[in-house]
């Protein structure tokens, strides 16, 4: 029995669905229509070494924003669901990440009460066809349906795709740590309130 899941998830505006294995090797498969966010999402995968498979169809003749928004959720609602009871798992991750000039870092607190700290004025602008201010959008959407509360700073950079991959690659590596089973705690709850 695997930490898997598969999430579904259809609006007026997207159709989206998510197979993910938090105990896979970092294989992904990832048709976003948005190619920028193809590559993140495979950094995610690659760094967080979870199996991914993520098949998207959004309004992107009207905006970029409502797709990327829900595959964030629709990956939190994967994780949640792979998690269960959140038994016996590390809880916590935070990992700093360097790409070329830029540096920047993730905390994970699978706590059960979503939050977001986004710090990151420089994404502002483009990368390709890609607005920077997209990528705040995906995490809110992960936090939200992740239940956790994550902190995402990016300390400095001048490239802005160099800035946004390191947030991905943080943010992937800070949830494999958060997500991977504490094999001193089997089927503990990592809570002093016995639930997360």
């Amino acid at each position: 029995m695997g930490r898997r899941a598969v999430i579904q998830r259809t609006t007026s505006e997207t159709d989206i669905q998510v197979t993910l294995d938090l105990d896979g090797t970092g294989e992904h498969r990832v048709e976003t229509g948005i190619p920028f966010l193809n590559h993140m999402l495979a950094q995610v995968a690659r760094h967080g070494r979870f199996d991914i498979t993520v098949q998207a169809a959004g309004d992107l003749c009207v905006d970029l924003h409502h797709t990327v928004e829900d595959i964030g959720i629709v990956l939190g609602d994967a994780v949640s669901q792979a998690l269960g009871e959140k038994a016996g798992i590390v809880r916590y991750g935070a990992a700093r990440v360097p790409m070329d000039e830029a540096l920047a870092s993730a905390a994970i607190d699978l706590s059960g009460r979503p939050f977001l700290v986004f710090q990151a004025p420089q994404l502002r602008g483009r990368i390709g066809d890609f607005e920077a201010d997209l990528v705040r959008e995906f995490f809110q959407g992960l936090t939200n349906h992740l239940h956790a509360n994550v902190h995402i700073h990016v300390e400095y950079g001048q490239n802005l795709h160099h800035m946004a991959e390191a947030v991905f690659k943080a943010a992937g590596r800070a949830l494999d740590q958060a997500t991977a089973v504490d094999p001193r705690l089997p089927g503990i709850v990592p809570s002093t309130k016995g639930s997360l």
